[in-house]
């Protein structure tokens, strides 16, 4: 998404041109990621960043890495520059989801949204935001006391990848990178000495290294950023303020010392460590949202975030449709469903698209089959775990990618009068409604 937005008039142009962009850093070759030229390069810019005055992580370390593997290079592109695709109302508004959490609590015990934008930066739950463009400078009373340079996008595009879901992802990369250190440092061993004792130099751990023991080691992978919230002084009947939004499932917000006041560092995560998706707090009544279109692209289950999302609106009380359907259909899953509860206006009406290759077996286009012999052209595995697109796969090669393209874009070209089905129905309910 911030790929696009860097262009400021993205949905005004040829998107296959863009999609060949991706399609061309998708299926080369990454080695070049772990040459000992990358990791010096990793090293300087993590350096750099320190002296910039912030908290260095392994997730900086994976957003450079991802910078080497998705670019042509180093991209000073931020996430305020992005409001130049917005000024002119040119294209739609992006909002950005991850969970500030606790180091002493787990995910189900504490959490807090936070939402970017290119305009702003903030926490949904004590209605407080700050601009983009300060986002990770060092606030007090919510004065700005010490401005740090904006960060560039790569180190914000760093907390999509969380621990837990990538552990094999982490493994293989990590591997590849001991042994180019190894390869570049090798030297012939000297000849051994019968009458010398066998001694060993220990050096602390520092830069790259350092930063890759820590992605090896952690459990949850975060990164850190100065609270923008310290000194505000919350603690005093905040859960009588209108302006206090407590999320049910998070426990300690009964205790004024567990406020995020009172911290000196946010510590961020991938949403995906706690549900794997990122619109929970877009569904605010305030936002009046009447349509979503979920557009499942996650490994395992298909239907899995969807109802986690469900159960997780039921419990916080928004209004959500339902989402139930048998272990039957399940297993053989239609390209698209509509879900919605017709007895609740508020509740938007979902339209949900799984991963699946069903009808694209025999259709290249809709309402267009295959001859016989482009029947393999449609045969794509998105399920199996022998799928070329399962989570440690970071290289396709250019037929796999191109099926995986050709693919999703059938199944929302197939399914389009659903869509417009969607949109009618909520506009009905409108009219419905002011009657």
């Amino acid at each position: 998404l911030s790929h696009l937005y860097q262009n400021a008039e993205w949905s005004h142009k040829d998107l296959p041109r863009l999609i060949r962009e991706v399609r061309r850093h998708m299926t080369k070759c990454k080695l070049s990621c772990f040459s000992l030229e990358s990791l010096k390069y990793y090293d300087k810019e993590l350096k750099l960043r320190k002296q910039e005055g912030y908290q260095i992580s392994s997730i900086d370390f994976w957003g450079l890495l991802l910078e080497k593997a998705l670019s042509d290079g180093k991209n000073n592109h931020k996430l305020s520059d992005e409001q130049q695709a917005l000024n002119q109302g040119q294209n739609p508004l992006p909002i950005y989801m991850i969970l500030n959490i606790k180091e002493d609590y787990s995910l189900s015990e504490f959490k807090e949204w936070v939402e970017f934008t290119p305009y702003e930066v903030g926490f949904l739950k004590y209605g407080a935001f700050i601009r983009a463009e300060d986002f990770g400078s060092e606030f007090f009373m919510g004065r700005l006391m010490k401005k740090l340079p904006e960060s560039r996008i790569c180190f914000m595009k760093g907390g999509v990848l969380h621990c837990e879901n990538s552990n094999c992802f982490k493994i293989y990369f990590i591997f590849d990178i001991i042994q180019t250190l190894h390869i570049a440092t090798n030297e012939p061993s000297p000849p051994a000495r019968s009458h010398e004792l066998e001694t060993y130099l220990v050096t602390p751990e520092c830069g790259i290294m350092g930063i890759i023991r820590q992605v090896l080691t952690e459990r949850v992978m975060v990164s850190k950023f100065y609270n923008f919230l310290k000194g505000f002084q919350m603690h005093n009947e905040y859960l009588q303020s209108k302006n206090f939004c407590i999320w049910k499932d998070t426990v300690l917000e009964n205790f004024p010392s567990q406020l995020t006041e009172t911290a000196e560092f946010m510590r961020l995560a991938d949403t995906a460590g706690y549900i794997d998706i990122s619109y929970p707090p877009l569904m605010r009544p305030e936002r009046k949202v009447d349509v979503v279109l979920h557009l499942n692209y996650s490994s395992g289950s298909q239907t899995s975030p969807l109802e986690e999302a469900s159960k997780y609106f039921l419990k916080q009380g928004i209004p959500f449709p339902k989402i139930d359907m048998s272990e039957e259909e399940k297993k053989n899953l239609k390209e698209c469903y509509i879900f919605e509860d017709t007895e609740t206006p508020e509740a938007p009406i979902v339209v949900f698209f799984p991963l699946v290759n069903d009808t694209f077996r025999k259709y290249k286009e809709p309402g267009v089959e295959r001859s016989p012999a482009e029947m393999a052209q449609g045969n794509v595995d998105v399920s199996s775990i022998f799928s070329p697109y399962c989570l440690n796969s970071f290289t396709y090669t250019e037929e796999e990618f191109d099926k995986l393209v050709e693919l999703t874009s059938y199944n929302i070209q197939n399914n389009k009068h659903l869509i417009l089905q969607a949109l009618n129905s909520a506009i009905e309910q409108k009219r419905q409604h002011k009657k």
